[in-house]
């Protein structure tokens, strides 16, 4: 019997089936989802994530809120509600820890400052005086250190920023000190001498001048800003804008106000101010010194606890002859203390001589600032401690 015949190595399969074939057919025949339909769905998980995430952020938010209130209540020091900087201070490290980006540190502060605001007012309303208009740098410097909420009184002089916390109209206020440019403030070191008032906290700003207006560049024939403003850009103003003339005013945002209504009138504001009136910026950044901070003094009656990372202020006549400030500073190279800060003005009436105004690292509560105090206070005609505070870092 004859054997088939068989082809080595292959292998005969079934034919498909015509159903087959035609399932077969129409699912690679079947098109892709556009990259429309793609992004469409994406954005739409993207949306309803986002709404999830609003309602945990909302609930958290409101619950942190409700825990600060019950901590405040129970404060046996109602002023401890508005000024604890060691409390602030331990806040901030800890979100500056657990902040991984992309959130910015200043930006996650501010969210914070806030609640923290709210919180304090719900619980004891403060009343804060700064040296106005609103969007003045002193304005964002109060803003910056009691949110918001806190209730802002704006006043025209150093001087009355002064006068309203002595009178008890205000709970505080705050101040231009000293600018890393132009230095003391003199109006700010005169109040000291007058009224019995104390440093309780500070608020350093990196200030950035920029050229508002409403007219062109080539346009603008006049400028207008309060004199620190117009010196710390006189160079610039200078070489670019030469043809402009310069008046003082009052302050940056009445400089702006002007602005707004008069063609031809560039002001030197904050960008904030540049919202606030509605004007273009021009020129930004236009300060001749890049690292340009304005320290800002919080004043007010009250003592502040040590945090160990402090300042201490204070005002000292001594004898008006030769080497007595020599023997008198030799007090912080004995105790090791870290001088930051010395300024000296005329004593007013017929008295010859000088008064100082010192700023030095530490804490009155500290034994060797005791010490160093006890030193001065035998070579000295007049000696008072303006306060310790906590210092700050620089903020954009």
């Amino acid at each position: 019997m004859a054997k088939k015949k068989t082809t080595k190595g292959t292998k005969k399969t079934a034919p498909a089936s015509r159903a087959a074939r035609t399932a077969a057919t129409k699912k690679s025949a079947a098109p892709k989802p556009s990259k429309t339909v793609v992004r469409k769905k994406s954005a739409a998980q993207a949306e309803t994530r986002l709404r999830a995430v609003d309602k945990e952020l909302v609930r958290l938010l409101n619950e942190r809120m409700e825990l600060m209130m019950s901590q405040l209540a129970g404060l046996t020091e109602r002023r401890d509600i508005w000024f604890d900087p060691q409390t602030e201070q331990e806040l901030w490290e800890r979100l500056d820890t657990l902040n991984k980006g992309p959130m910015t540190r200043d930006v996650l502060r501010s969210v914070f400052r806030e609640l923290l605001s709210s919180a304090r007012c719900r619980v004891k309303k403060v009343r804060v005086a700064y040296l106005g208009p609103a969007f003045s740098f002193t304005h964002l410097a109060a803003l910056e250190k009691f949110g918001k909420t806190a209730d802002l009184i704006p006043v025209n002089t150093i001087a009355s920023v002064f006068e309203e916390v002595n009178r008890g109209h205000a709970d505080y206020g705050i101040v231009p000190i000293e600018n890393s440019t132009d230095g003391r403030i003199v109006d700010t070191l005169d109040m000291f001498t007058r009224l019995p008032l104390r440093v309780c906290g500070e608020v350093q700003m990196s200030i950035h001048h920029n050229l508002l207006s409403r007219s062109p560049r080539s346009e603008i024939t006049e400028i207008y800003s309060k004199p620190q403003a117009l010196s710390q850009c006189r160079d610039w103003l200078a070489r670019n804008m030469p043809h402009a003339k310069t008046y003082d005013v009052t302050s940056t945002s009445t400089a702006a106000e002007l602005a707004r209504t008069k063609p031809g009138v560039g002001a030197i504001a904050s960008q904030q101010a540049a919202v606030q009136y509605g004007l273009d910026i021009v020129a930004e950044r236009i300060e001749d010194n890049a690292h340009n901070v304005t320290r800002f003094a919080i004043i007010g009656d009250q003592d502040t606890k040590p945090t160990g990372r402090d300042r201490t202020a204070l005002l000292l006549q001594i004898p008006h002859s030769p080497g007595s400030l020599t023997d008198a500073l030799t007090a912080f190279k004995n105790n090791k203390i870290n001088l930051t800060w010395i300024e000296s003005f005329p004593l007013r009436g017929p008295e010859t001589g000088y008064l100082f105004f010192l700023d030095f690292e530490g804490h009155t509560k500290e034994l060797r600032i005791r010490k160093t105090l006890q030193a001065l206070e035998k070579k000295a005609v007049r000696l008072e401690v303006l306060g310790s505070y906590p210092r700050s870092e620089p903020l954009e």
